[in-house]
């Protein structure tokens, strides 16, 4: 039995009539009346009875209508379920993200992308570089947002942020109260660093300005997360370098300073499977290049 001998069925149980039941089918009436006797048959059972004048559904017709419409209106669904699949309109999207992302770009591209695309599944992770690199590789997550450069080939980057860095300092500390801190000035001062396993990139820039100012940063303290680090600058811990975004974060007892001098920008990028054709993340990258378009289009 192939689904469009159930709506041949349907047509003739509707109609009541096989002249009428096959012109809403665009059919002859001959063959139509042939692939009925052939259902019945199949069936073992028969399912119209005909006079001259009149044709009616048998008990058997009765019943057997109610389940063919709704076998027909799963099939419908299954096919339009496959359709909304296929453009990308429902399905799952694993994201990783450096905490970084979290003040910057990462809001309102998932505001966007769920206005647009409300029946997605979305699953978040925050990690560092390396686990978002790793966690592509072995197909754990299907998109990340980190840190660059990235060299690790089959991988796909786009670059989503350029922003510079700023000091976190105490409100207490005596250059809390300047406009603008060069890098130099914090020779002497005690550092929060992240990590440089967790993220090189990050790590290496303010390495960079440290020794272009003249001096080796004095590390006081290691944090795994930016928020951590902003919690010890206000406890007193020392003083860290940010990413400019997280001026977002507003801690009491923490104030930020811009840097003076030429500073190097930290990039943060989007990075996926190069290989991955999931309609899922292709909508999701045009809605990612619109947002950064828009966002530069209007300075942010």
């Amino acid at each position: 039995m192939e689904l469009r001998h159930l709506r041949y069925f349907v047509a003739v149980a509707e109609e009541l009539n096989f002249s009428r039941a096959a012109e809403r089918l665009h059919m002859a009436q001959p063959p139509l009346s042939q692939q009925i006797r052939s259902l019945e048959q199949e069936l073992g059972v028969q399912l119209f009875e005909r006079t001259k004048h009149q044709v009616r559904l048998t008990t058997a017709g009765i019943v057997f209508l109610q389940e063919a419409r709704l076998t027909l209106q799963a099939a419908e669904q299954a096919i339009r379920t496959a359709q909304r699949a296929s453009r990308g309109e429902i399905g799952r999207l694993v994201v990783g993200f450096a905490s970084v992302a979290a003040y910057s770009v990462l809001p309102e591209i998932l505001r966007v992308f769920r206005e647009r695309f409300p029946e997605i599944e979305f699953l978040l992770y925050e990690l560092n570089t390396g686990l978002q690199v790793q966690g592509l590789l072995n197909s754990a997550i299907d998109v990340g947002f980190l840190f660059t450069p990235i060299h690790e080939s089959g991988l796909e980057l786009m670059s989503v942020r350029e922003e510079p860095l700023v000091v976190a300092l105490p409100e207490t500390h005596p250059l809390a109260t300047l406009p603008q801190v060069s890098v130099s000035a914090l020779a002497d001062e005690s550092f929060i660093l992240f990590p440089r396993h967790l993220a090189p990139s990050f790590y290496d820039l303010i390495l960079s300005a440290s020794q272009q100012a003249g001096f080796s940063p004095k590390v006081a303290q290691e944090a795994n997360q930016l928020q951590t680090m902003i919690n010890l600058v206000a406890g007193g811990m020392g003083i860290a370098l940010v990413p400019a975004c997280l001026q977002n974060l507003q801690r009491t007892g923490v104030v930020y300073k811009d840097l003076q001098g030429k500073v190097s920008h930290l990039q943060t990028a989007m990075i996926w499977r190069r290989n991955d054709s999931s309609s899922v993340l292709y909508n999701f990258i045009q809605v990612v290049k619109e947002t950064i378009q828009m966002s530069q289009g209007f300075g942010l």
